[in-house]
């Protein structure tokens, strides 16, 4: 008995007890890594390894020549790519802003606040987790033209602030706070303001890193909008710009390849980097999400 109260179920350090779990997560962090480790590979393969069959993962004789291809086919166009990245920038720094606070606010509100519908709100919100962009296209679209807003370039931001997924996770999240302490501010004459900003927000910086995530993800990735709303190519995004560059001025899908597997590349570091930065703060969100 009191050799197995010397025993911790979870040791600090390393014990040969955890060779077990090591055994079971490090191949399977080596399997989930592979489709980053094949972007970065496939952008520098020529275009003979492109098309080899059967395909190859590794790249054997990796050039440059796609990337140089791809800026030298940039500075062919009309519109200069400084245009179509600044439009990027701009759109994914705002809808990034505004989908935080907003789902911020949203989850205060359904978390800790008493109104009439506040369950048949959250319930609606939860419904719209089922549906996929591409169910929601044509209603969309119809509900832009309504509005006036096709052509221009706010309607790169107002489709993409309402985020089920982010109103979810930070209501959750909320819930977790104990009412008794937002009480307690009250009483010592706390506004609501100032319980959202010095309490709420502070605690939930979890949440707010993977809807920042998320919804950067969403935004920088997007072509979507400029293809089916914008006409005006100055007004165009460069997610936009690197999925038809290669088609449109190569006019060759075989050969422009090349080039979009580095466009690929470039339109992915991004992500990469904003996960890399913020994935601690994501990983206390998922361990916390489920907690009540």
């Amino acid at each position: 008995m009191s050799s197995f109260q010397g025993t911790k179920i979870n040791p600090s350090k390393f014990h040969i007890s955890q060779l077990k779990f090591f055994a079971i997560l490090i191949p399977l962090a080596i399997f989930m890594a592979l489709p980053i480790v094949f972007i970065f590979f496939h952008a520098f393969k020529p275009l003979d390894e492109l098309f080899a069959y059967p395909p190859r993962f590794f790249v054997q004789k990796p050039t440059m020549a796609n990337f140089a291809d791809l800026f030298a086919t940039m500075n062919s166009t009309g519109v200069p790519i400084s245009r179509f990245l600044f439009n990027s920038i701009i759109v994914t720094l705002v809808v990034v802003f505004l989908t935080v606070l907003i789902s911020t606010m949203a989850g205060y509100a359904l978390s800790k606040k008493d109104f009439k519908l506040k369950k048949t709100i959250f319930e609606i919100n939860t419904l719209a987790l089922m549906f996929v962009p591409a169910a929601v296209m044509i209603p969309r679209y119809l509900l832009i033209e309504e509005l006036g807003l096709i052509n221009l370039f706010i309607v790169h931001i107002l489709p993409l602030l309402a985020m089920p997924i982010g109103l979810f996770l930070v209501k959750q999240f909320i819930d977790q706070i104990p009412d008794e302490l937002i009480e307690a501010a009250k009483l010592d004459g706390a506004s609501d303001f100032q319980i959202f900003t010095k309490i709420i927000i502070p605690l939930v910086k979890p949440a707010i890193a993977t809807i920042a995530i998320l919804s950067f993800q969403l935004v920088w990735n997007s072509a979507e909008t400029s293809a089916f709303y914008v006409n005006d190519e100055g007004l165009k995004t460069f997610a936009f710009y690197m999925s038809t560059l290669t088609s449109q001025v190569t006019g060759n899908s075989v050969a422009g390849q090349g080039m979009a597997a580095a466009a690929s590349l470039i339109m992915f570091i991004p992500n990469l980097i904003i996960f890399i930065i913020l994935q601690s703060q994501v990983m206390n969100t998922m361990a916390h999400s489920g907690i009540k």
